[in-house]
């Protein structure tokens, strides 16, 4: 679900912003999409805590208390895409974020967490190979868009 949210509002802003001032934003829509992703996953942090707090090891302690917090980096981070002095280094902290997030993708891949009902009945192990590239892909993502932007800078002018 992120990141059909991640890719729709990516396309959507692209396009707005190419009929607004006749080229493409790549960068920008990117940070758009990504903070938009953010806030959906943020606001899933409370929304499916429990679940959630499933993802961690039974020796990480208090486990609400970090998924709260998690999902308020997250609110935080979307904020700081969107604001021109903070978009390096909300991009570089993200970016650490999601290598610090996998740990807890794979413990609950192989414990069969379905964060949504707060079970054991999940995908399992098969789900990493889904859940690996994405989240390499979501690190690319902010390093493109918010990192190294020119490297998407293409003016592409009707």
């Amino acid at each position: 679900m992120p990141e059909i949210i991640l890719l729709s509002v990516f396309f959507l802003t692209l396009i707005i912003t190419k009929l607004r001032s006749k080229e493409y934003k790549f960068a920008f829509s990117g940070r758009v999409a990504m903070a938009a992703m953010l806030v959906t996953t943020g606001l899933a942090h409370f929304a499916f805590a429990k679940g959630m707090a499933m993802m961690l090891p039974d020796f990480i302690p208090f486990r609400m208390m970090v998924v709260y917090i998690t999902g308020i980096l997250e609110l935080l981070a979307a904020v700081g895409l969107l604001l021109p002095r903070y978009v390096k280094l909300t991009g570089r902290l993200l970016i650490i974020f999601f290598v610090l997030l996998l740990p807890a993708n794979i413990y609950a891949a192989i414990n069969h967490v379905n964060l949504q009902t707060a079970t054991y009945d999940g995908d399992g192990p098969g789900y990493l190979w889904f859940r690996i590239p994405l989240q390499a892909f979501f690190i690319g993502w902010v390093y493109l868009s918010s990192i190294k932007p020119s490297i998407v800078i293409w003016k592409l002018s009707a």
